[in-house]
């Protein structure tokens, strides 16, 4: 069943949302060389934004690309939330664009996509520049302008702007400003706690199947 009378866009988060855990913390952990939990401290109490967050922390890893890919796949440390692939069918199915728009790295999530043979839809996240110095983080905006702050917010409203009823999926600190822009809404984690403690209409979700289910509402 093909939706006709309005253009539907579903933007979805990566990390804690379509991965089970956060891939880029657990590279972080893996092979950052310094503390960069306190940097994210520091963006959690809201010092500083997730692109300055995301500079400085990536900025303390050296490994190249294949070996934060050999790390990750070889230890089988990425667990794809269930129900990612009936939800991309679902969407299909009904006429509505899928992105993902995430602050992670652009490098792991299409690697991670191509392992589980999903090729077909657009990823707006981090371009990478690997150096022995360390990782060079640069988020593009929908204007193809460098940025270090509402990167996700900045395509919800491109998506508004073209017409689009915009579906939002999402799970931390940083989905809470693009959601808020978002026609509906499908939350867990922090996320679901600000729209619990601030009455905005939202649909919780502990998988994508959740998700689905939700959508079948939606008319």
């Amino acid at each position: 069943m093909a939706s006709t009378a309005v253009k539907t866009l579903v933007q979805c988060d990566f990390d804690n949302t379509i991965a089970e855990a956060d891939i880029s913390f657990i590279l972080l952990d893996a092979f950052a060389d310094g503390d960069w939990r306190q940097i994210l401290r520091e963006y959690r109490e809201h010092k500083i934004t997730v692109g300055v967050f995301s500079e400085r922390a990536f900025a303390m890893i050296k490994a190249d690309e294949k070996t934060m890919l050999d790390y990750l796949f070889a230890g089988n440390r990425v667990k794809i939330r269930p129900g990612f692939k009936e939800l991309l069918d679902y969407c299909s199915g009904r006429g509505f664009k899928f992105v993902i728009v995430s602050n992670g790295l652009k490098f792991y999530i299409d690697a991670i996509l191509q392992a589980i043979d999903v090729t077909d839809i657009e990823v707006f996240a981090a371009q990478t520049e690997f150096s022995p110095d360390g990782l060079r983080i640069t988020y593009i905006g929908p204007d193809g302008q460098p940025m270090l702050d509402n990167f996700k917010r900045s395509y919800v409203e491109l998506h508004l702007s073209q017409g689009y009823r915009v579906v939002y999926i999402g799970d931390g600190y940083s989905d809470i400003v693009p959601a808020g822009l978002a026609d509906y809404i499908f939350a867990r984690d922090d996320l679901l706690e600000h729209c619990q403690q601030n009455n905005i209409p939202h649909t919780p979700f502990n998988d994508l199947h959740d998700v689905v289910r939700g959508l079948e509402g939606i008319s």
